[in-house]
């Protein structure tokens, strides 16, 4: 039984929510995935959040370009948290998906990450945060690997600390 939804709003969107996909595997959250459209496929975006639902589904990953309502779509249909990437794909480069996936209305939030493949992360991030409020396990899960990202900086500053002596002894 899965823990996340991730719908896309299209197959395009494959690429850039790759990211999300594998932070969840790597936290051992299961996923389930879809493409569905607000606009081309509203019914069946509403049949899938009403079946994600009953199946134990406790956290949505939404992700759409352009008008980007498939977020606020979700968000519309269930109580459950739902967290919204913006995928570029316009001539406005993303500003329009981020606008209409960030401005909704009071009673129907979407938490809004960032644009395509760091948002799509980010998403996958806060989800896993989201069920560690009452997952220990996951929660020690999130802990060791936000260790091992600290560790990596401190080992990419001794090395650019040592560089810079280098290059200015």
């Amino acid at each position: 039984m899965p823990d996340v939804f991730v719908m896309m709003g299209s197959a395009s969107d494959k690429d850039k929510m790759k990211p999300c996909l594998q932070v969840l595997a790597d936290l051992g959250i299961k996923a389930q995935v879809a493409v569905s459209s607000a606009h081309r496929t509203p019914e069946r975006t509403g049949d899938l959040v009403d079946n994600a639902e009953k199946n134990g589904v406790k956290v949505f990953i939404c992700a759409a370009g352009m008008a980007a309502h498939l977020a606020g779509a979700v968000a519309a249909r269930t109580i459950r948290p739902v967290i919204g990437v913006p995928i570029t794909g316009s001539a406005l480069a993303g500003l329009d998906a981020l606008l209409s996936t960030v401005q909704m209305p009071p009673g129907f939030p979407v938490a809004t990450t960032a644009l395509d493949s760091a948002g799509a992360r980010n998403a996958a991030w806060l989800a896993a945060q989201i069920l560690a409020v009452e997952d220990r396990e996951l929660a020690e899960k999130i802990e060791k690997a936000r260790e091992k990202m600290r560790e990596g900086v401190e080992k990419s500053s001794r090395e650019v600390e040592e560089e810079f002596a280098r290059d200015t002894a």
